[in-house]
Order: structure tokens, then sequence, then C-alpha cells
């Protein structure tokens, strides 16, 4: 296995973007571009290829499935996109329909690396390629609410006027409508949230919270209103958690992952924060919730089961 290696799957705005912040970042000396439409992935491959020269040397090229045999991460993005005024949960079946023509191609192949699940609704679908592909459930993470995160971190900055990489919380539970932000264990360099609100002047902390959580929650209606697709925040997400997976960095990311027990859920996906690296994630990290926020995660995982329930896996 190539750890300097990996397989985007999907081709479109998401897995095109995905590609481009990858080859910017020098950290594969390979990446194969897999699409139904050849010539689309053939096109994508080349117009990125002609900008190594002014990142670090690698290969960027259009493959098939074969490609998989050896790398190290397999992105998956294929999937149909969210149109205006539709919920992630809307693509559901007509991505799991594509996952069951993707999955098994992967699984055949004796793929020893991590798949990483992008396309929407993202914690369904990382729950259906972990039934299909058959790997060990470590090996098979969705990107989940790290997107989501790096949302209410910035719009926290914005609101506090301070660094984004200084402020500490998470988005968890599904990467959709029913996600919640951790209001209770959220910091500013280890100052609670509150105190550091007080410290520059806001008070009213929870309008504001309110506020901020809606905000971030229809960021991504927002921006598909306005471009119809969102891809450069994402791509930049992607980013972020192939650098830790490779070098073994053991961050802690919120990604999608099977939940056992805890707070009183199980057997479905949700994002929740982990320790991720080479192996993908080590183990999930036992953030501290509010009775109220436990009861939002469960009513969280309670959509996300219904609609799993649904499928045949």
């Amino acid at each position: 296995m190539n750890y300097r290696k990996a397989v985007m799957i999907g081709c479109g705005y998401v897995g095109a973007a995905s590609v481009f912040s990858l080859m910017q970042s020098g950290l594969f000396s390979e990446i194969a571009l897999i699409d139904v439409d050849k010539e689309k992935a053939e096109g994508e491959a080349m117009d990125i290829s002609h900008g190594i020269p002014f990142s670090k040397h690698m290969k960027i090229y259009a493959g098939d499935y074969e490609d998989v045999r050896d790398a190290g991460i397999v992105i998956i993005t294929a999937g149909a996109n969210q149109k205006p005024n539709e919920t992630r949960l809307d693509l559901v079946h007509k991505n799991v329909a594509i996952f069951k023509s993707i999955i098994p191609e992967i699984a055949s192949r004796d793929f020893k690396g991590i798949i990483l699940v992008v396309a929407n609704p993202v914690d369904i679908l990382t729950h259906v390629a972990q039934k299909l592909s058959g790997l060990p459930e470590n090996r098979v993470i969705g990107s989940g609410t790290v997107l989501d995160t790096a949302r209410l971190k910035y719009s926290l900055s914005e609101h506090l006027g301070v660094d984004s990489r200084s402020v500490h919380a998470f988005i968890i539970g599904e990467h959709g409508d029913s996600e919640i932000a951790v209001w209770s264990s959220a910091s500013v360099s280890g100052v609670p949230l509150d105190a550091f609100c007080e410290m520059r002047g806001h008070f009213h902390h929870d309008e504001a919270e309110e506020q901020i959580e809606e905000k971030v929650r229809n960021f991504a209606y927002e921006i598909i209103e306005r471009k119809n697709a969102t891809y450069f925040g994402v791509a930049m997400a992607v980013k972020r958690i192939c650098e830790v997976i490779v070098r073994d960095e053991k961050t802690i990311l919120p990604v999608s992952a099977m939940m056992h027990g805890e707070y009183g859920i199980e057997d479905v996906v949700l994002s929740m924060p982990c320790i991720l690296g080479k192996d993908g994630i080590e183990t999930k990290v036992p953030i501290s919730l509010s009775e109220e926020e436990i009861v939002e995660l469960q009513k969280s995982a309670e959509v996300l089961q219904e609609i799993t329930k649904e499928l045949s896996l």
C-alpha cells in the first residue's frame, strides 16, 4: 500500500476542487481520478496537472478501479448534487444506488487503505460504505461535520474579532439540518466561551448562540442558492483530513463514525470528534455534553436511523 497515492472517485465540483487543493498541498506523489464520464476525469487531470510546475512534483491522471488496489486513501465525492431547496437527506436514495456500484469495485481489489466518504448525506453514505465494503469501521470514515465545525469557528471568530484558529468548538451529529453546536464545552484558547464573549463586550449569549448556530446550519443552502454548489470549503476540509491521515497526526476531527452505545446511541453513523491517524479512527473522544445537547444528539441519531432503516443493505 502506498500512502502517497490517493484515488478520487467523482470529478464533479467537489472532486475537482479537492484534487486541486491536494495538488497544492504536495501531500501525495500520485492522484488517480475516476469518473463515470472518463473524458471529464481526463480533462480535470490535465487542467490540474498544468499547475504542478508551481507546486511539487507529482503524477495526476485519469485512472480506473485498478488504481484502488495499492492506494492509501480513496476519496468518494461521486453522487448527485444537492439542488436549491433540497436537503442532504433528500439525496439519499439516488446516492445509495451510486454507492452500490462503487463500493463493491473497491472491496473486490483487496483494498488495504482508508475510504473517505465526502458525498452527501455523508453520515448515511459512510454507513452504507461500511456495510457494503466489509472493511473495518475505523478505515471507512466520512468527512462528517469537519466543514460545519470550520464554519462555526469562522463565525465565532468574526463575532469576537479573534483568530479562528484560537476558537475551540464542535458541530456534532448529522451533517445536516439536525446538527448540534456544542456550546457547553466551547472555548477560546481555554477561556470558556461565555467569559470570552463578555470580555469582548457581548452579553446576550443564548440569543447570539442561536443566531450563529442557525447561520452555520444554513450556510450551504445560501451558497447553493447563490452559485448552485459548494465546493471550495469542503475541498479544504478534504485536504485537512488527508493530511491528518497521511502524516499520522492523531488530530481530533469531527468525522462520521459508527456509534456503539456512546450517549445511549447504537448502530448509527454520526459525526463525532475522533482521534484520526494513519489507520483511520483510533478512538472517539468523549467530549462533555450538557443534558440538552445529549437529547439533541439522540434526536439527530433518530433522524438518521429512520432513513437507514429504509435502505436494503
